[in-house]
């Protein structure tokens, strides 16, 4: 596995969460995060599932994130190229544009674990956007639960701060077409 997909990798961006672990138990945890985007909801949705746009290339396996795709149908993949192979990061179970994403799977160095995970992807208009001024609100869950080595205590968190940077990446690139 690439450094920067290491267990250290993730604890040091622990700290950069912009939310919460919602619930940690011995058996797994819950992540969650909200955020608000300048766009419709289809729009939020249609952004969402351009992943190469926003993800971090940091937290791939391959350092590019181009090489990242989500095919946002019920059986599909999010994936990622790899010169001699890839990988499926998550399954998606649930598509409906505009409104939910749910998908199957564990990130990262969880995959090398006995866990199951669900990330869901839900969509709102906010109240008072208007089609002059639209606004979105993304809610993202993951929860995971299982059994990992050591316990969830110290994955938790470290699976939070990634994800919160993703998140985070994801409203400036609905913002602003730029990630960072």
């Amino acid at each position: 596995m690439p450094a920067a997909l290491s267990l250290l990798a993730l604890a040091t961006l622990a700290g950069q969460a912009n939310a919460e672990v919602a619930d940690l138990t011995p058996s797994g945890f819950l992540i969650r995060h909200e955020i608000v985007v300048d766009q419709t909801p289809e729009q939020a949705y249609k952004t969402l599932v351009n992943i190469g746009g926003w993800w971090n290339p940091a937290h791939t396996y391959s350092g590019n994130a181009r090489n990242m795709s989500i095919d946002a149908k019920p059986g599909g993949c999010f994936c990622e190229q790899l010169p001699n192979g890839g990988v499926q990061h998550l399954a998606v179970v649930f598509a409906k544009p505009g409104q939910l994403l749910r998908m199957a799977g564990a990130l990262g160095p969880l995959q090398g674990s006995g866990v199951a995970g669900s990330m869901s992807w839900q969509i709102s208009a906010n109240p008072g956007a208007t089609p002059d001024k639209p606004s979105s609100k993304l809610v993202m869950t993951y929860s995971v639960g299982g059994y990992m080595q050591g316990g969830f205590e110290k994955i938790a968190p470290a699976v939070n701060g990634v994800l919160g940077e993703q998140v985070g990446r994801l409203k400036n690139f609905a913002n602003t077409g730029k990630p960072d």
